[in-house]
């Protein structure tokens, strides 16, 4: 899979807003074949920057998103609203979903 975190640093006055500025962006991304999650967090230190973890079934998959009507959409309509380019890891994973953290197993 292509595994994805992105941060974004969100202007002052639309970081309370982000995530329904971000929803269309976010809607049509999960509804794609290929994608197996995207997910977007706050930061705890910083209110202004938001994480994206996102992942894609394959490269295919991955270039698919980005070739997207709502990924050139977004290209358009996002970056009015952040401080700095977002900053990017994108690596091939040989693992098609989340596996357990076996150092913090929980026994029940």
């Amino acid at each position: 899979m292509i595994f994805i975190t992105a941060k974004f640093l969100i202007k002052p006055e639309h970081a309370d807003e982000w995530p329904r500025i971000a929803a269309p962006f976010t809607e049509a991304t999960r509804a794609e074949l290929g994608c197996l999650w995207f997910e977007w967090s706050r930061g705890v230190d910083n209110p202004q920057e938001y994480v994206l973890v996102e992942a894609f079934r394959d490269g295919a998959a991955g270039a698919e998103h980005v070739g997207s009507a709502h990924f050139k959409q977004a290209q358009q309509d996002l970056p009015r609203y952040l401080m700095s380019t977002p900053k990017i890891v994108s690596q091939s994973v040989d693992q098609q979903g989340w596996a357990e953290l076996g150092e913090m197993a929980v026994d029940h």
